[in-house]
């Protein structure tokens, strides 16, 4: 299996505020959109976000009602420390400060108005070592 990009998919009760926090403050820009759709993209490495207002009807039945929430939208970046502190300059909502834990993994976290938690990540481990210790061998490659 070759997998060619990655979307997330989330169902917010306010598109438009998750649609303008990923693209003010994480640099998404809008693909399309329509009243209660929005599908970003950045233009490098980073997972795409398709935002779907609570209760729409292109949704399943038992999941029209559900929204994010318990999950974390992970992106890796460099120069960790300048992005935190560039966002705290614009404003944004740092609900969990830099830190370091013990595995070498650096990171803070935001909340955008929907609750859903963006976390910038970098790692502190040497450039060579692969931290999300992907296998080349795996059988899924």
């Amino acid at each position: 299996m070759n997998v060619s990009s990655s979307t997330l998919s989330l169902t917010v009760a306010d598109v438009d505020a998750s649609r303008d926090f990923l693209c003010t403050h994480l640099g998404y820009r809008v693909v399309m959109a329509d009243d209660g759709f929005a599908s970003l993209t950045r233009g490098d490495a980073a997972i795409d976000v398709v935002l779907l207002r609570s209760g729409t009807e292109v949704l399943p039945p038992e999941q029209r009602d559900r929204q994010a929430s318990g999950l974390i939208l992970a992106l890796t970046v460099t120069d960790l420390a300048a992005q935190e502190a560039r966002l705290r300059a614009a404003g944004a909502p740092i609900t969990m400060p830099l830190r370091e834990e013990p595995w070498g993994e650096r990171l803070f976290q935001m909340t955008d108005p929907n609750g859903v938690v963006v976390q910038l990540v970098e790692w502190a481990a040497a450039a060579d070592a692969d931290p999300a210790g992907n296998d080349e061998t795996a059988p899924w490659s």
